[in-house]
């Protein structure tokens, strides 16, 4: 089980194409992992989204996907996504 005390960033990134790229190499190494998924587009900042949308926003980086690893298992994470 990962937990905030165990754990170690792996990568950060914008992409739903390579977080899903990420997290298929990891799974077929057998390497536990969590994603946190944030909704960190501009538009979130100080309610602006409430009057303007999400209009002119690129759909493709309205979210962050942070993807963990154990600690243990952060060099091999590592080697295997750079495959």
């Amino acid at each position: 089980m990962i937990t905030i005390f165990n754990r170690k960033e792996l990568i950060i990134t914008r992409s739903m194409e390579e977080q899903s790229r990420i997290r298929n190499k990891l799974n077929e190494a057998g390497i536990d992992y969590a994603v946190k998924v944030n909704g960190g587009h501009p538009g979130a900042i100080a309610g602006r989204r409430a009057y303007t949308g999400s209009f002119g926003e690129k759909q493709e980086v309205m979210y962050e996907y942070r993807i963990y690893v154990k600690k243990e298992d952060y060099e091999k994470a590592r080697y295997q996504i750079g495959k």
